[in-house]
């Protein structure tokens, strides 16, 4: 089977798209690859976290893999600061990347943009996604359009490494679905859907109370007029919405059109956020009984184990190819 690679960061609460964009996509996977799915926690460090509240999204983010439909018995689920193979190939590969190629990071330009001081993991942190990565040798690697600049970096990477030192890392794809989604916020289609909007409006969290989620798609902006349309070049925000359904009704976007053919926002609006509610209902309340139970902690420490088999033979073949002194 070939192997799959990816993460989320536990940095604020995980919304609605990153639901329908990789979650959804990582349950397909498990089925047929060998699957890595991680909580990218040293990833979140690059810029200032709370600790009480880093734990508690850590846990959360595991949480909500398990109640989306990720099975521990299939796919490996784990924190990444868990296995210590992705740090210290993370500085192997630092020593292989050039100043150049990180500053032209799109992500650390617009993150550095406008202050005085930028940390330094931020600026390097491009080496560890792409030890995350190489680590397990991966061959597919779900990505959005903005990490693709960084999977391009770990695709020279292991191409300057398998030069220098004989081949060995996989030079991994990225994966990207037939059908997939790019939700967008609901204050603004133009943006992607993203936990870190300062506006809690502008995005839907996969743990909002129902009540929460109908007040949140009543307000969403629409587009001047009243049709129910498909037309992301004059209605982007009606549109926005339109996938948002087709994806959590499993309807067409033509079967909604005609459903509301003639209707307006009001009823298309009202029952979408029914349609929401009741994908997210069950979700939330496994994540209850996971959190509840304690389970995630054995899944945790069992996915961990199984990865730092893996990652831990890599980081020594690394070391002893680069001429390492080895215990």
């Amino acid at each position: 089977m070939k192997k799959v690679l990816s993460g989320i960061q536990p940095s604020g609460q995980l919304t609605l798209g990153n639901y329908i964009g990789a979650m959804q996509n990582f349950v397909k996977l498990q089925n047929d690859h060998e699957c890595y799915f991680m909580v990218v926690d040293l990833h979140a460090i690059t810029v200032p976290q709370d600790p009480a509240a880093l734990r508690e999204q850590s846990e959360a983010v595991a949480t909500l893999y398990v109640a989306a439909g990720i099975d521990p018995a299939k796919a490996n689920i784990f924190m990444q600061s868990h296995v210590r193979g992705h740090a210290e190939l993370g500085w192997l590969l630092t020593t292989l990347s050039y100043m150049g190629e990180l500053e032209r990071m799109t992500q650390f330009k617009d993150k550095s943009a406008g202050k005085e001081s930028i940390g330094t993991g931020l600026f390097v942190y491009p080496a560890l996604m792409a030890a995350d990565i190489l680590i397990y040798n991966a061959d597919l690697v779900p990505v959005g359009d903005d990490q693709k600049q960084h999977l391009e970096l770990t695709r020279d990477l292991a191409g300057r490494f398998n030069s220098r030192y004989g081949d060995y890392f996989t030079v991994p794809e990225p994966y990207i679905p037939k059908i997939g989604a790019r939700v967008m916020s609901l204050d603004d289609a133009s943006k992607k859907m993203s936990k870190s909007n300062p506006n809690p409006g502008s995005f839907i969290a996969l743990l909002d109370p129902p009540d929460v989620v109908r007040k949140k798609i009543s307000r969403a902006t629409t587009d001047s007029g009243r049709e129910v349309k498909f037309d992301p070049a004059d209605k982007p925000e009606v549109s926005n919405l339109l996938s948002i359904y087709s994806h959590c009704a499993g309807l067409s976007i033509e079967q909604i059109e005609a459903k509301y053919e003639g209707q307006g926002y009001g009823a298309f609006k009202k029952d979408l956020a029914e349609v929401v509610v009741s994908v997210l209902e069950p979700l939330q309340q496994r994540y209850r009984e996971i959190r509840e139970s304690g389970e995630i902690h054995n899944i945790l420490r069992q996915g961990a184990e199984r990865a730092a088999a893996v990652a831990d033979q890599t980081v020594r073949d690394v070391k002893e190819r680069m001429g390492f002194l080895l215990p």
